[in-house]
C-alpha cells in the first residue's frame, strides 16, 4: 500500500484539452500545449520527428481556402467576371 502523497500524484491532472489541435496536451499551470505550441501562432514543430511534420502538415486538414487555388490559378485568379455565353449547338 503506498502513500497518500503518491495516491494524490495520480489523481491531479497536468493535461486538459488544448483547444487548437484537440489533444489532452494543454498544461493547466504552463498554459501552454505540448502538442502544438497554443497559445504561440506558430504551430509547434521540430526537425527531429519528420513522422509528426507529415501528420500534421499542410494537405491533412479540410484546406477550406487551398483546396480551391489550382482551379483559380488555371483560370488566372478572375473575379467578378461573367462566363462567356456558349453558343448552341446547330442540329
Amino acid at each position: 500500500m503506498g502513500t497518500k502523497n503518491a495516491l494524490k500524484k495520480q489523481i491531479q491532472k497536468t493535461h486538459t484539452r488544448c483547444r487548437r489541435c484537440g489533444r489532452t496536451s494543454f498544461h493547466i499551470q504552463k498554459k501552454v500545449c505540448a502538442g502544438c505550441g497554443y497559445p504561440s501562432a506558430r504551430l509547434r514543430h521540430y526537425n527531429w520527428c519528420k513522422k509528426m511534420i507529415r501528420r500534421k502538415t499542410r494537405g491533412t486538414g479540410r484546406m477550406r481556402y487551398e483546396k480551391d487555388m489550382p482551379r483559380k490559378a488555371k483560370n488566372g485568379f478572375r473575379e467578378q467576371t461573367q462566363a462567356a455565353p456558349r453558343k448552341k449547338a446547330s442540329a
